[in-house]
């Protein structure tokens, strides 16, 4: 029998106490005071730009970039880091094509790639920033549910927090190696998906952490099937992205941001102590929930060809309409 993990309340108090409401109007109007620091800062240590401005969520995925802010990692490297806290990466896609935001931290890869295609943003990526683990997303149902296997999935109501994202596409294709027929999706946020499968909007939901253990200890819901299964094990999520402009113009302020966060990841999957130790900080949730938390992996080095199983996966679902070399958007 499973230990219990600590109780995180899935209703409004969650919304409050996990999500952070910021925006990114802080970043905008004095791009040129900022600039005008960064080239006089820069040359005592070589970088053409001394501060990073970074957008960054209130999530796991993130705790390398706060783990190099407080352990001085970034400060080594001769980098002043900023973070804007926001709730959705693509809330500062915008900020990021006008230079208002110079990095993304937690780039959703499915939204971001889209938007690549799409020739929205020239897409540039610095670093991993986390991969799919075991049971950090799972597909849930009520425990007396007649949903008992993935095959009983087909045409039922499943929520996801964005339609056609990560969440489904990962679904999909646990479900297309079993055989087994596809649900019908509906975008349901993931502090709203507690009180929709109670209240029976939906017959499952597929809710990320910390919303899953959440879930399972106020509902009592039982696990279908863990999200991060096969074929889709350790398959990339999200990723510390930036613009082609940036990156061709600061290419020395790239590669010393690119070290701070791997040698950060490799603190993070060498120590997880460490992880839960900052998500308080900044994810809003207290340390004893910090303590129960299934943490995503943390790659101190991007993986080309991990990332190709998503562009691969993305390209075979429409979610791309032809596959993109990813080993050509990685910043060397």
């Amino acid at each position: 029998m499973p230990t219990r993990r600590a109780r995180i309340r899935t209703g409004k108090p969650t919304v409050a106490a996990i999500a952070l409401v910021m925006t990114l109007a802080a970043c905008g109007g004095d791009s040129d005071d900022s600039d005008d620091s960064d080239s006089s800062n820069a040359g005592g240590n070589g970088l053409e730009r001394s501060s990073i401005t970074v957008a960054a969520l209130p999530l796991a995925d993130d705790a390398p970039l706060y783990i190099a802010q407080d352990r001085g990692l970034f400060k080594k490297e001769g980098l002043d880091v900023r973070i804007q806290p926001v709730q959705q990466s693509i809330q500062a896609l915008p900020a990021l094509s006008k230079g208002q935001v110079d990095v993304i931290a937690s780039a959703n890869y499915v939204t971001f790639l889209q938007a690549h295609e799409k020739g929205t943003l020239d897409l540039r990526i610095l670093a991993e920033g986390a991969r799919v683990a075991p049971h950090m997303m799972d597909v849930l149902v009520p425990q007396d549910s007649d949903i008992r296997s993935v095959a009983d999935l087909k045409g039922k109501k499943v929520a996801v927090n964005i339609l056609n994202n990560i969440q489904s596409l990962t679904l999909n294709a646990i479900l297309d190696q079993q055989g087994a027929g596809r649900p019908e999706y509906r975008q349901i946020a993931f502090p709203q998906m507690g009180p929709a499968l109670e209240k029976g909007q939906v017959d499952a939901v597929h809710a990320a952490e910390p919303f899953n253990s959440a879930i399972q200890n106020d509902l009592n819901a039982r696990v279908l099937v863990d999200g991060g299964s096969a074929p889709v094990e350790s398959i990339p999520i999200s990723g510390y992205v930036t613009t082609r402009d940036y990156a061709s113009k600061n290419p020395k302020t790239a590669a010393a941001f690119k070290r701070a966060i791997a040698a950060a990841a490799e603190i993070a999957t060498q120590d997880q102590s460490a992880v839960r130790e900052e998500l308080p900080k900044y994810a809003k949730v207290t340390a004893d929930q910090a303590e129960s938390i299934r943490l995503p992996d943390y790659p101190a080095t991007t993986d080309v060809s991990q990332l190709r199983r998503l562009t691969e996966l993305m390209k075979d679902q429409g979610l791309l309409t032809k596959a993109i070399d990813p080993g050509t958007l990685l910043v060397k």
